[in-house]
């Protein structure tokens, strides 16, 4: 299957984004692209092992480092890093810091672990690691298990989810996981269970237990999937599709529940032109009470109206994960349906790989040549082809 066209061009755009410090974001000449970022860096770097590309996996490597050597000494893992000669530009973040950057960094090095099957690797970052799980405790505020994430915090950085936002939850639970693989420590098999706990209570329905803003809980009414965040001022109940693809992959909920997650999404993506799931859906639309909320969200240039970036927009690289979490349900011929159809929006203008696209128009946003949209195709089509399994 690797002579698939697709695969291959994926394969080259990661090839193209490699550099000696690691992957950077886009193969575009964009100045903010050009760093070795932690999330888009990891993710690609997940593509890499998935490869079995040497020299891919090499550059997973090498970003890891990177990101490692540039740790803050309060153990925040930087947003990306910028090296040009001896000159070295590091951001934590641009509004607000990247919480998602911590816990990707430590799947990271887990994850290339494990496939290399060298545990020196996770010994060498153990303390740069438990830094990182000692700020994640700190960032909890209350002590309660869920991680307080500001706005602009992680991936969705211009978007409205803050607060006890799903997502980081749920790639908290994934970097414990990854880490605990190695150290089998009793702390953190415990703080799993209570983390797993405090999402089951408060992001899935008919819970018992004691719930963090009961009454919010009970006015929200969730039923067919997990609302995206909730803060003191309630629950955003718009379905984020990359952190219920996360509950989906890590088991999260009950049976029946993760089942209603599946139908539903599966029913949103056909009704979609592209046949890919927006990242949050429905969008926020000018008449929303959150609009204010989302049109002052942006450091630079406006880019989320209705359909388009966080908005709604459609994303490779989200519906990369949703397909593995579609595989891990056993939902072969769906998560093959979604790798042709992110293929198809991979190869728009002659492969120019772009960020996400605009759902309704299906007209491309963002920058071309994006890393983690052909990390993507790599993902799923080595998990459909080759049974490639990530530690979980």
């Amino acid at each position: 299957m690797n002579s698939d066209l697709n695969y291959k061009k994926a394969i080259e755009l990661l090839e193209n984004v490699s550099s000696s410090e690691g992957f950077l974001a886009s193969a575009q000449d964009v100045s903010n692209y050009k760093r070795v970022w932690a999330r888009d860096g990891v993710i690609c770097g997940l593509a890499a092992l998935a490869s079995g590309d040497e020299k891919l996996i090499e550059t997973f490597r090498k970003t890891v480092e990177t990101i490692a050597n540039n740790q803050h000494y309060n153990g925040t893992i930087p947003s990306n890093v910028m090296t040009n000669g001896d000159e070295v530009a590091v951001s934590y973040g641009g509004l607000a810091g990247r919480v998602d950057a911590v816990t990707w960094f430590v799947i990271g090095v887990c994850q290339y672990a494990y496939y290399t099957k060298d545990s020196t690797f996770v010994a060498k970052y153990s303390t740069a690691i438990e830094k990182c799980l000692a700020l994640l405790e700190a960032w909890e505020f209350n002590n309660k298990g869920l991680l307080y994430v500001p706005l602009s915090g992680n991936w969705a950085d211009e978007y409205i989810t803050d607060g006890y936002v799903l997502y980081d939850q749920l790639l908290r639970i994934w970097a414990l996981k990854s880490y605990n693989h190695f150290v089998q420590d009793d702390l953190i098999t415990a703080k799993i269970i209570v983390i797993t706990e405090q999402l089951e209570i408060n992001f899935t329905p008919d819970s018992g237990g004691e719930k963090y803003h009961e009454r919010a809980y009970h006015e929200i009414l969730i039923q067919k999937y997990m609302p995206c965040s909730f803060s003191p001022a309630g629950y955003k109940n718009q379905f984020d599709a990359f952190a219920n693809s996360l509950a989906l992959f890590l088991n999260i909920g009950s049976y029946d529940f993760q089942s209603k997650i599946v139908a539903h999404s599966i029913s949103l993506k056909n009704k979609m032109k592209m046949k890919l799931l927006p990242a949050f859906w429905p969008p926020i639309q000018e008449t929303d009470l959150d609009w204010n909320l989302l049109k002052n969200n942006c450091k630079y240039e406006f880019r989320n109206y209705p359909n388009e970036f966080h908005n709604g927009g459609s994303w490779s690289m989200v519906n990369g994960f949703y397909a593995l979490a579609l595989l891990s349900k056993g939902k072969k011929k769906e998560a093959t349906e979604i790798l042709t159809a992110i293929n198809a929006a991979n190869a728009v203008d002659n492969f120019s790989f772009y960020e996400n696209f605009n759902s309704e128009t299906e007209e491309p946003n963002g920058v071309p040549f994006c890393a983690w949209s052909g990390a993507a195709t790599v993902l799923v089509h080595q998990s459909l082809y080759t049974n490639f399994k990530f530690l979980v």
